[in-house]
């Protein structure tokens, strides 16, 4: 018969993180969820209390298919549903500190995929909308929200490519997959001084940089931040011309 201490299953640090109780293993996600902060988002240059925060009271565990609940917080990228991704902690946390949230803030999430972008969001900003072409995936984020007493948080179906013009303008436009193209609409939705963040690749390259674009009138200026890999939304790939 195993003992309760060679039964519990440990992160790569050596602390516990699965307890055997009542003869199953049950997953302390609240230990998780400290690790990944101290592991993956401090360590990365993101020190922001309010990041930290917001990630420490997100379960991320709720925000991912029940057979991917055991890895929630591991460093992987994680499919939500066809096209749609968690970041690794890292990357989720590095273009939140280049968006600069303020707690008035007005921001749109295009493509939310399941809602983590936007439940995070929601513990930075005043009020968050998040938009989706599915109404599937609309509605189970309404379900979760709910759940999860979230109330901060408009789920919204519509084109992603259009944005939300009839909400418009907005603080913050954050885009939840890597692109190779920012369709002309979800800048013209900015308010002055607005940014929108999103990792942006050349095309046909896997790598991509986190970028900030802040308005100024009618123009967008660009900083670079990080490099990243996410997973990308091929809808915004850039279109191969033909050369002859």
């Amino acid at each position: 018969m195993l003992r309760i201490a060679q039964a519990r299953r440990h992160d790569r640090g050596g602390i516990p993180i699965q307890r055997f109780r009542n003869g199953v293993f049950k997953m302390d996600f609240d230990l998780a969820r400290e690790i990944m902060v101290d592991s993956q988002i401090r360590p990365n240059d993101v020190t922001d209390p309010a990041i930290v925060a917001a990630f420490m009271r997100t379960p991320r565990e709720d925000f991912v298919p029940s057979a991917r609940r055991s890895v929630a917080y591991s460093e992987l990228e994680i499919e939500t549903a066809p096209g749609r991704a968690l970041w690794t902690p890292r990357d989720t946390a590095k273009l939140l500190k280049l968006a600069q949230v303020q707690p008035t803030d007005i921001v749109l999430v295009i493509a939310a995929g399941s809602g983590y972008e936007a439940a995070l969001l929601s513990h930075m900003a005043d009020t968050v909308i998040a938009l989706e072409d599915r109404a599937g995936l609309v509605d189970a984020m309404a379900s979760r929200f709910a759940e999860l007493g979230i109330d901060r948080i408009a789920p919204v179906e519509g084109k992603i490519a259009e944005g939300l013009a009839g909400q418009a303008p907005f603080d913050v436009i954050y885009v939840c997959g890597m692109v190779e193209t920012l369709p002309e609409t979800w800048g013209a939705q900015l308010a002055e001084g607005g940014r929108l963040v999103a990792v942006v690749a050349d095309e046909g390259r896997r790598l991509g940089r986190g970028k900030v674009f802040t308005k100024a009138g009618d123009t967008l200026s660009s900083r670079d931040g990080f490099d990243a890999s996410p997973p990308r939304l091929v809808e915004f790939d850039r279109k191969p011309s033909f050369t002859f």
